[in-house]
């Protein structure tokens, strides 16, 4: 092989970083710290106890408001327990046949958290449209009491969630947190209608909360499905500016231009970028390497790089080149 065609690799070991410099332990459960794990644990056990306090407050006091935040908590439990599943499958070591280990069951969590909240939402809509063709009667003291207790528990669970900066890096704890912020939502509304039916006796406010229970569960789920979404389709991150990228390439003396650059997200806090290099006749390719590998780690954050180096000659005619990017 040539120095003008090689094929690097970057993962932030430092070393040589002419080498392959690739360890399967990078794919390690560091990046799904002790402190999300535990926290989702708390968030389980608090949630746990609430979805049943919620659901026998329900059915005794027939409040269907009470019983959408059961149904909505019920969803939450689920959901605790596959983000846990998920950050125990991503601390699985690679294999030879997924060379990126289980990181993807975190993002596969996070799909099914916002699917299972719009299909929670729905059925909210569908049992409250029959509670207003007949709105029951509703034992308002007893429901007070219970979305009380619920609204605090939801709090402390909300608190453990956000503690730390996993809510705002990790898909699973955000869409936790979103749970929970959703059934202290619903929480906030039961107490609601629980003190319009205690003073006026109008029973349309359980329904009528339950409605808005259910919207404001779609849209916690919207940004949940739309972001998840966009890893499984490997969209660009977010904080990365591909155009801007691409440009402070071309930047690096040497460099002719850059073609084939894809960056994506693996899973939280796990973004990888490829691309091809062409390099003017007579440059140091190692020396292009270094410069490139070290300016994409401190001045986009990218430290697991795949960089393939090619000699100008290969691409004469780049304008014309259909898989050159702009």
């Amino acid at each position: 092989m040539s120095d003008h065609h090689r094929h690097h690799h970057d993962h932030d070991h430092g070393g040589d970083h002419g080498r392959h410099d690739h360890h399967h332990g990078h794919f390690g459960s560091h990046h799904h710290g002790d402190g999300s794990k535990q926290s989702l644990m708390i968030a389980m056990g608090v949630t746990s106890g609430i979805l049943l306090a919620e659901l026998i407050g329900g059915f005794l006091t027939n409040s269907l408001a009470l019983l959408s935040d059961a149904a909505h908590m019920l969803s939450d439990v689920a959901a605790l327990g596959l983000s846990l599943l998920a950050i125990w499958f991503a601390g699985k070591r690679a294999t030879l046949q997924r060379t990126f280990g289980f990181y993807r069951a975190e993002v596969l969590a996070a799909l099914l958290n916002g699917v299972t909240l719009v299909l929670v939402s729905l059925f909210i809509f569908k049992e409250a449209y029959e509670r207003f063709l007949n709105p029951p009667e509703v034992q308002s003291g007893l429901m007070l009491v219970v979305a009380a207790v619920g609204l605090l528990a939801n709090l402390i669970s909300a608190w453990v969630l956000s503690r730390g900066e996993s809510h705002k890096h990790n898909l699973n704890v955000r869409g936790a947190l979103l749970h929970v912020i959703g059934d202290a939502l619903g929480s906030v509304g039961a107490i609601a209608a629980g003190l319009i039916m205690m003073n006026t006796g109008w029973y349309y406010a359980d329904p009528l909360v339950s409605v808005v229970i259910g919207i404001l569960v779609l849209l916690s789920s919207w940004r949940l499905l739309r972001d998840t979404v966009h890893v499984l389709l490997e969209g660009v991150p977010v904080e990365i500016d591909v155009k801007k990228l691409k440009k402070t390439m071309l930047e690096v003396q040497g460099v002719r231009h850059v073609h084939d650059l894809h960056v994506w997200t693996v899973s939280s806090k796990f973004i990888s970028m490829s691309g091809h290099v062409a390099i003017r006749e007579g440059v140091d390719p190692q020396l292009i390497l270094r410069e490139l590998t070290q300016m994409l780690r401190s001045r986009f954050g990218l430290s697991h790089t795949t960089i393939q180096i090619e000699a100008e000659e290969m691409h004469p005619h780049v304008e014309d080149c259909t898989h050159c990017q702009e």
